[in-house]
């Protein structure tokens, strides 16, 4: 098959997605111009200490197009349910490997490996690897405000920057990879929108130093869920402090669905911050109410099993998602110059531990149709077939956790 010619690159989205489909670009022979259009006010984003599953999907893209030079993730040895009381249920333990891993230390190691941002996550001793660094440009503060098709000439992108500035550019290829409340989804299909769900996650760290006995055999190296009506918690350990995998230095990350009916006087009291603010998807670190959080700690001690109670109790910054789905019914647009990747093609409930293998699947899957591999039309049938499969899959899940009944439920 004949790879397609792409002289210059423009990324919508300087997250994890975007910074995937950056790569198989940059590993080219003979790379295209890469542009990534970020649209936060900061060069870094932010972490908000939230684990992520490393499924095959982002283990294969590591090692194929980031080669850290380090491990990623710890082991989760076993997966495990508990009672009410704290003991596992009988039946319950899958000896099943799973590896953990964080948002912060793959977003540093894709921006290492995208533009050459060092940090204290990667050591000299990583090296550059075969195609060097920094050949991307990463534009903050960069917020998308229109699209044109342009026919043969390519698609120009306009966007406004952070001091008000409105600038332009011609694209042969505009890659969207700007989330689950993507812009340039809503400017090609206004009828697609993102929608609740009927529950939050209720999300958090707690350093493994600070885990009882209990807690610690609870969750150290295994994957430990709780099920009750209306209900689920989870946790997993994640690397600590810069990406440190090391016993000790590692963090528990627990994830929380909690109920709360749309349009209703709680969800409103929930999402609204200390200073205001009603936020729509994610209230952030530092934003949730005393008065809320004390509600949500002794919620923890009333219904929840100890060791998670402890993690709850013992957690200093948490944070809020509204959970929410979202997908398109086709990924590529304006004769192919366009495409949605990643969220912004489909947005996964977290249910399904797959919104970064989504991510990397489509990144490789653009990596084979670059190198001529596959064709146009079955790469987007495979990223398609991905994205509808698991974002009913995460539907089925979150119905039946959060308004059905669990098999396992206490």
């Amino acid at each position: 098959m004949t790879a397609p010619n792409i002289q210059n690159v423009i990324i919508a989205g300087g997250s994890l997605a975007g910074l995937m489909h950056a790569l198989p670009f940059l590993s080219l022979p003979d790379p295209p111009k890469v542009r990534i259009l970020e649209r936060s006010p900061t060069n870094l984003l932010h972490n908000q200490g939230a684990g992520v599953v490393a499924g095959a999907d982002t283990q294969g893209f590591f090692e194929r197009y980031v080669r850290p030079g380090r491990p990623i993730a710890v082991t989760s040895r076993l997966r495990h349910y508990l009672a009410k009381d704290g003991s596992v249920i009988k039946g319950s333990v899958d000896e099943r490997e799973q590896r953990m891993t964080s948002w912060d230390l793959l977003y540093h190691l894709l921006r290492w490996r995208v533009d050459g941002w060092k940090s204290a996550y990667v050591s000299s001793e990583h090296g550059e690897g075969e195609h060097g660094l920094g050949k991307a440009s990463y534009e903050h503060g960069s917020t998308i405000i229109d699209v044109r098709d342009l026919g043969k000439e390519g698609v120009e992108v306009c966007w406004e920057t952070k001091d008000g500035g409105e600038h332009t550019a011609t694209t042969d290829l505009l890659i969207a990879a700007d989330g689950a409340s993507s812009t340039i989804r809503r400017l090609l299909l206004p009828d697609v929108h993102r929608t609740y769900a009927g529950y939050v996650a209720w999300r958090g760290t707690v350093p493994e130093t600070q885990l009882s006995a209990s807690a610690a055999e609870a969750f150290v190296e295994k994957f430990t869920f709780f099920h009750t009506q209306g209900c689920q918690i989870l946790a997993y350990l994640i690397p600590g402090e810069n990406g440190a995998l090391e016993p000790g230095k590692r963090l528990a990350n627990w994830v929380w669905y909690c109920n709360y009916e749309e349009g209703s006087e709680a969800l409103d009291e929930l999402m609204t911050d200390s200073g205001g603010k009603r936020h729509a998807v994610t209230l952030p670190v530092g934003g949730i109410k005393p008065g809320v959080w004390s509600g949500q700690k002794s919620l923890a001690h009333a219904i929840l099993p100890p060791q998670f109670a402890e993690l709850v109790q013992k957690t200093e910054r948490p944070f809020v998602q509204a959970i929410t789905d979202n997908v398109s019914p086709r990924n590529s647009f304006m004769g192919g110059k366009v495409l949605l990747v990643g969220d912004a093609l489909a947005g996964f409930r977290p249910h399904t531990a797959a919104s970064t293998s989504q991510a990397a699947f489509d990144a490789a899957m653009l990596g084979r149709w670059l190198e001529g591999g596959i064709g146009k039309e079955d790469y987007d049938g495979q990223c398609m077939a991905f994205a509808r499969e698991v974002q009913a899959q995460g539907v089925r899940l979150g119905e039946r956790s959060q308004f059905g009944r669990h098999p396992l439920a206490g």
